[in-house]
């Protein structure tokens, strides 16, 4: 009897025990699943959302911090604002992507559904996507603030369709100029054309022409032997925005209200007429049907150019290389783009986020939010010194250690949007460089290429306004 009370004592034990350890299974399971849901410790909503970005900079603000690398400013940016954020308990998933690789991996994302939250790139690169309907506009995150601190023109690069809406937050900006040789200059004789070592300076078109005649003509050549006075460009779509601006370079406005190419009009035929005219007069380099802007780049750090373009980033490379001995070493100096108006001709390649439209609204939120605390953060903005700064505030912060920030400012306010923030752009820049390769080596006049460039690029802009979610 006894041993028979101990079994059935023991066998209670036992499934008590069971019992106990199902519980405390269940409430660990329970614990997990809430969890998984998508609640955290806190008590707040987890919410996840990814962040793409082509290489732009190394480290938070600047590349000589300890293993500095392309995603450490957005993984601290997310850190920062994870621990002020209270609407939710978020994690911000960021992935560098090659520049060469963003559309495919875009394409075949938004095919799949599974889009990134967030992208951050230029804007040029990235405004077809507004057009095909895959980003949402980001008007109810732009404050009166921001619209102050960011001049108008760098809104005007972001704002796209008959609604004028802003797609893309403006972060920093790489201005295009010209680049020219100093000492050039000076031995040809041209001081006074010579502006300071932080200014931009500006030349009327007429003074420009004297420039490249007298660079033709007086620079010695035992010095300068096979130089050129100016790079001209045509083997290729890379570097098509300083031909867009010489295009408009006697008055024409390129694109009209509707978003169409208006280049064949008096004005846009004696822009073309004035690069074949340099052309055939050989105040440029020979062969611009064959020469692409990267051999233009190097023939100007070989000093065999002595005006060529430029970007800030090209710029400054250009200056580490010749101090890190990569490159001859001589006097640099920027230049704007000059007009028959004697007033600058400047664009900027505008660098920011947009938000791509995933269908939940919740990540959809959470991503404004983020962008709007990075793009607007005292501390992180300062980030946009790696390139320049689109905030007035920034730069005059940081003026008196970059004091070509101010020079790039002044600028802003003579600012035109290259691409028109027109529909099927990228396609676009597929039709102008055969143009004028025609027109140089004499294929076509002057007039006959700008014709057909606007008829050609008309047609795909129309094409692509067709299948444009925000252009109808």
């Amino acid at each position: 009897m006894f041993n028979k009370r101990k079994r059935l004592s023991a066998i209670c034990t036992f499934l008590l025990v069971i019992a106990v350890l199902a519980g405390c299974s269940s409430n660990s399971a329970g614990t997990d699943t809430s969890q998984n849901n998508g609640t955290a410790a806190s008590g707040k909503k987890k919410v996840d959302i990814s962040l793409w970005l082509t290489p732009q900079w190394k480290g938070v603000l600047d590349a000589t911090e300890p293993d500095a690398d392309y995603d450490s400013f957005f993984k601290y940016a997310a850190d920062k604002f994870a621990k002020q954020y209270s609407k939710y308990d978020v994690k911000v998933n960021v992935q560098v992507v090659a520049g060469d690789q963003r559309d495919e991996l875009l394409n075949v994302n938004l095919n799949g559904g599974t889009p990134p939250d967030i992208f951050f790139e230029s804007v040029f690169a990235m405004g077809d996507y507004a057009h095909r309907g895959a980003l949402v506009p980001l008007n109810d995150i732009v404050d009166d603030a921001a619209k102050k601190d960011i001049e108008q023109g760098y809104w005007d690069n972001v704002t796209f369709g008959n609604n004028k809406d802003i797609y893309f937050y403006p972060f920093s900006h790489n201005p295009g100029t010209l680049v020219y040789n100093a000492d050039m200059f000076k031995a040809a004789g041209l001081e006074t054309f010579v502006g300071g070592e932080n200014e931009i300076k500006t030349w009327t078109m007429d003074e420009y022409n004297t420039i490249l005649k007298t660079l033709k003509e007086k620079l010695p050549k035992d010095k300068y032997p096979n130089a050129y006075p100016m790079a001209l460009y045509a083997l290729n779509n890379q570097g098509d925005t300083w031909n867009l601006a010489y295009l408009r370079s006697f008055g024409n406005s390129f694109f009209n209200a509707n978003g169409n190419i208006v280049l064949n009009d008096d004005k846009g035929v004696k822009a073309a007429q004035w690069m074949k005219s340099i052309y055939d007069a050989g105040y440029t380099n020979p062969g611009a049907e064959s020469v692409s802007s990267n051999d233009a780049n190097a023939m100007f750090q070989n000093q065999q150019l002595a005006v060529s373009f430029t970007n800030s980033i090209l710029y400054n490379n250009a200056k580490a290389d010749m101090n890190a001995g990569k490159s001859p070493k001589f006097d640099v100096r920027l230049a704007n783009i000059p007009s028959v108006t004697g007033n600058p001709l400047t664009f900027t390649y505008v660098v920011g986020a947009s938000v791509f439209k995933t269908g939940d609204a919740t990540k959809t939120e959470v991503a404004k939010d983020f962008v709007q605390f990075f793009s607007s953060d005292p501390e992180l903005v300062q980030a946009s010194k790696n390139s320049v700064p689109v905030r007035t505030s920034v730069v005059n912060e940081l003026k008196d250690q970059y004091p070509l920030f101010a020079a790039y400012g002044a600028n802003a306010s003579h600012m035109f949007s290259f691409t028109g923030n027109v529909p099927g752009y990228s396609e676009l820049r597929q039709v102008l460089y055969p143009e004028l390769q025609a027109m140089y080596v004499g294929e076509k006049s002057p007039e006959q290429a700008v014709k057909d460039y606007e008829s050609k690029g008309n047609a795909v802009i129309q094409k692509a306004k067709d299948s444009s979610v925000i252009s109808k």
